[in-house]
């Protein structure tokens, strides 16, 4: 691993440990549960990619990612995905409603 690579093993380690413990929250919303398990597994995905060696490689094409965009979502599976990056931008919350 090189040392891009090593600085995101840590993080998703420790993103790994945070979303296993909001799952076993007994507070936790059900619309909540499958967000937090899809990421899990997400992230789970990525780490196992950082131990094999295939980090960063598209799963449709094999050709590597850009580094940029891997700092950015780790755990993106394909240059297609990058497409949908929208979805992943939060939006401010308004103070109109408070």
């Amino acid at each position: 691993m090189n040392a891009m690579q090593e600085e995101l093993f840590l993080e998703l380690r420790q993103t790994q440990k945070e979303i296993e413990q909001s799952l076993t929250n007994k507070q936790k919303q059900d619309w909540l549960t499958s967000i937090l398990e899809a990421e899990l597994s997400d992230v789970k995905s990525a780490i196992q990619k950082l131990k094999d060696g295939n980090f960063g490689e598209c799963e449709i094409s094999g050709e590597l990612l850009p580094e940029d965009l891997l700092k950015i979502i780790p755990t993106i599976k394909s240059i297609k995905d990058s497409g949908n990056l929208g979805s992943y931008y939060k939006k401010p919350i308004s103070t109109s409603y408070l």
